[in-house]
This record gives structure tokens, C-alpha cells and sequence, in this order.
């Protein structure tokens, strides 16, 4: 019941969050990730080549925990040349709190590739995360996932 209230007031927060950001830009992006561990997705773009992202996720593989996730990341858009859209490398660092009967807490080192659409407003992307838990003890672990965005 705890991680179901959890959700909720983190749902809240998003739309809170969404409403008030997209009165002020239109560089923002919400979707869906699936792999592990699957979720929802929010990037704001804070510059041309930098952006936040948040998600909430489940990891049906590992005790069905749920997952927080943010990071800061940079894009690159020179590695890889398209003749439409956009294919950014991306990486960053973040952070991850995973609540299961142990909660952890660590350090993200996401690594990924973006596909940009050139006339719609969505993008697809593949990440890696690895994650060095630091709380309650130090471990290591990866996690990977597909997903989508609509920019708004």
C-alpha cells in the first residue's frame, strides 16, 4: 500500500510539474519505457544539447520494485548523420531510488541513443543505466529499456 500512495502523490507531482513547464516551453517530452525496468518517462530540454529526465518504472524481475529515476544528460548530434530527423548520443549522470523490501539508493551513469523525427513531435530511444547503489550497501547493476516520447 506504501508504494501505491508513493505513486500517486509522484503522479501529481508529474502533472503538477507538466502543466507548469509547458506553459513556459514546448521542449518537453512524455513517454513510456519498457524493458527493465518499464515505465513513464518525462525529458525537459534545458538547452540545445542538454536535458533533465525523470521516470517512474516498476522492475518486474527484481521483487517487483518500484523505481525513481533522474538525470542530467548531454546530447551529442555530431557522432551519427541522418538525412531526416535527428540521431543524438546521448549520456549523463543521475540518480535512482529503488523501493523493495530493502530501499536503495544510487548513482546512474546512463548511456543511450535518441531517434528525432524531423516533422513530428516524438521521439524513440535505447538507453543503458548502469547503477552503483550506494544505500543500504554498495552494489552494482544494469538496467536497459526501449521506449518512445511525445514532445509538447
Amino acid at each position: 500500500m506504501k508504494k501505491v500512495r508513493l505513486w500517486v502523490i509522484f503522479s501529481l507531482l508529474l502533472l503538477l510539474t507538466i502543466g507548469n513547464i509547458q506553459a513556459q516551453q514546448k521542449n518537453v517530452g512524455l513517454g513510456i519505457i519498457l524493458g527493465e525496468p518499464t515505465g513513464l518517462i518525462l525529458k525537459y530540454w534545458s538547452s540545445s544539447t542538454t536535458a533533465f529526465d525523470v521516470a517512474a518504472s516498476w522492475n518486474f524481475v527484481n521483487q517487483n520494485s518500484f523505481h525513481l529515476h533522474a538525470d542530467y544528460l548531454f546530447h551529442s548530434f555530431n557522432l551519427f548523420k541522418v538525412e531526416k530527423g535527428k540521431l543524438p548520443v546521448y549520456y549523463g549522470v543521475g540518480v535512482r531510488l529503488s523501493l523493495e523490501d530493502r530501499t536503495r539508493f544510487g548513482i546512474r551513469i546512463p548511456l543511450g541513443i535518441s531517434y528525432m523525427f524531423d516533422k513530428a513531435p516524438f521521439d524513440i530511444f535505447m538507453e543503458v543505466g548502469p547503477v552503483m547503489d550506494v544505500i543500504p550497501a554498495t552494489e552494482f547493476t544494469v538496467l536497459g529499456f526501449i521506449g518512445f516520447r511525445y514532445y509538447f
